[in-house]
């Protein structure tokens, strides 16, 4: 069931030159018109067609695993465990994405519905739903700003650490990949690393922090509540079943869950083509537009196109997602060089991206000194 059916947006892979940077000559509203009517129109049996298969997926892998694996001779059984890890994992990332559909209010016409079905998956995958909502709107706000932007705001090079030179080489981009894919997710929920820096402590989790207003407030609470009880659901299976049977089941594809969501948030935002702006260049469409789609082959299906929409994602943000193919292709012709595709495998891209874009800096001699582009010479 992948997003927009048969659609399919193939962009040659080429080699990528920098994004145009200056006042687009096209408006929102003309984009808006570029697309058929009907991609802004949110489907509730077709938005529930999607939990309902992803879930049901999810079911039978576990079915598979928890009735077949044991049965199997050694040492299949133990080659079983990371294929289930794998092929679940993607599955929950799916599961994921919908639940980021219900933060944009992109899944129904009912903000209540929305809602509620993305704090129950959300919650499931222990992601605070309103406190993630609250400040994922704010990124889609203030995309590709220095200055406001919430997650992967890149360093200009005075701010990078004393540590980045000896990062700065194949062992080094290693370990940094193998914390921000494990650890990043957490790190960033926790401690806004990564995020964009507050005047005192940020955490997604802290009510009363600085990254939510006072009327976003009783909804963190609740998003804590909705963790709280599942870390209480998980323990309980800790005791009944054991410590290695929740690890196995439930937190080794969790972990591949949260490494994909953070590598498709870095390589949509990362990538020495994009531009980033100081607050005296940056306005709303040009951030929007500082923005990278992506191929993951089969993974796009599997993502529900998360990956290779985000250009329009960006830029109309409530489209449901099975609508983001058609509109993409509608929009590329009037996007023109604004609009960036990058077909290179994720793996490779990812291994690039951590190798080149290590800081951004204006170009010298230019008289704005408020465009900023990504460079790695340490």
């Amino acid at each position: 069931m992948g997003a927009g059916g048969r659609m399919s947006v193939p962009p040659p892979s080429r080699p990528m030159k920098r994004s145009p940077y200056s006042k687009p000559p096209f408006t929102l509203g003309e984009l808006k018109k570029a697309i058929p009517p009907h991609c802004f129109k949110r489907s509730i049996p077709r938005s529930f067609a999607y939990v309902a298969y992803d879930l049901t997926i999810a079911a039978i892998f576990y079915y598979i695993a928890t009735t077949y694996f044991h049965l199997l001779p050694s040492p299949l059984n133990y080659l079983a465990w990371p294929v289930y890890w794998a092929c679940q994992g993607c599955i929950l990332t799916g599961v994921w994405v919908l639940a980021h559909e219900c933060g944009h209010h992109a899944f129904s016409d009912y903000q209540w519905l929305d809602d509620m079905v993305g704090f129950v998956l959300h919650s499931s995958l222990l992601v605070p739903y309103f406190s993630w909502k609250h400040s994922h709107r704010r990124h889609h706000s203030n995309t590709g700003s220095l200055d406001r932007d919430e997650v992967f705001v890149p360093k200009q090079k005075a701010e990078i650490g004393w540590y980045s030179k000896y990062l700065n080489n194949p062992p080094g981009r290693v370990i940094t990949l193998a914390v921000t894919l494990t650890l990043g997710w957490p790190l960033y929920l926790a401690f806004n690393v990564s995020g964009r820096p507050y005047d005192r402590f940020a955490c997604h989790f802290d009510p009363h922090g600085p990254i939510y207003n006072d009327r976003e407030r009783m909804e963190i609470y609740l998003s804590d509540a909705g963790i709280f009880t599942v870390c209480y659901i998980l323990y309980r299976l800790v005791l009944t079943k054991g410590l290695v049977w929740v690890v196995s089941i439930y937190g080794v594809p969790l972990l591949i869950v949260n490494g994909f969501l953070v590598l498709i948030t870095f390589l949509q935002h990362t990538h020495p083509s994009l531009p980033h702006y100081k607050s005296s260049e940056w306005d709303w469409l040009r951030g929007a537009l500082s923005t990278v789609d992506r191929d993951y082959g089969l993974l796009n299906t599997v993502f529900h196109n998360i990956t290779d929409t985000h250009v329009a994602h960006h830029l109309f943000s409530t489209m449901p997602h099975y609508h983001a193919m058609e509109a993409t292709k509608a929009i590329k012709p009037v996007l023109g060089e604004y609009y960036q595709f990058d077909g290179t495998p994720f793996v490779k891209a990812m291994w690039r991206e951590a190798k080149e874009c290590i800081y951004v800096e204006p170009d010298e001699g230019d008289p704005s000194q408020g465009v900023f582009w990504y460079n790695n010479k340490l």
